[in-house]
């Protein structure tokens, strides 16, 4: 396990962390819905420093099952989560509602910048960030985070579709959706 990789993986936890606190919009608050979508963000840098120290056991053993490539490959899937997230921010210009929020009402939908190709390139992001940290330490807290975050992240998402399909922009949003894919692009095949 190399010490760059892991502090690379953690630097792009921290990234994810630093949004609601930088970017979203701050008249929202915390609530219950928030704090369970956000605690694996929280949980598998850790567990990846305890792996890391030797405190917790990797499914694999010792060896990774993608050999070589078990330092490159979080390598490019954590550059390319902070990548994304870097992309989407300069794709807005104004801040936008923290998930789980009640006045999270849109004033506009943005179909442009990442959000030309999937419909939720910031929940794109961070589920490559829990890949990442399983490829570096396949262990069952990092297999766990990456399964619960994807389970909330698209449970949020459809929350978040669902209100946007029933606002004012409810017809343009369909033919968006139609178009484009909730965390892949729709080009390649079935877009999550």
């Amino acid at each position: 396990m190399d010490r760059g990789v892991l502090i690379l993986i953690c630097l792009n936890f921290i990234y994810i962390a630093l949004l609601p606190v930088l970017f979203f919009k701050k008249d929202g608050g915390l609530n219950w819905k928030w704090l369970a979508t956000s605690t694996p963000f929280g949980i598998c840098p850790l567990s990846l420093i305890a792996s890391y120290q030797g405190l917790l056991p990797r499914l694999t053993g010792d060896a990774t099952p993608w050999g070589s490539f078990s330092d490159t490959l979080p390598i490019f899937l954590s550059s390319a989560s902070i990548a994304l997230i870097s992309y989407t921010l300069g794709t807005h210009k104004i801040p936008i509602a923290l998930w789980h929020q009640n006045n999270d009402a849109p004033q506009s939908i943005v179909t442009y910048g990442a959000y030309k190709w999937i419909r939720h390139p910031f929940y794109a992001s961070f589920l490559i960030a829990f890949s990442s940290a399983f490829l570096y330490a396949p262990q069952l807290l990092t297999i766990a985070c990456l399964i619960y975050g994807l389970i909330a992240l698209n449970l949020t998402a459809a929350r978040e579709e669902k209100r946007l399909c029933q606002s004012d922009f409810g017809q343009e949003y369909q033919r968006y959706m139609d178009r484009t894919g909730r965390f892949l692009p729709k080009f390649l095949g079935k877009a999550g």
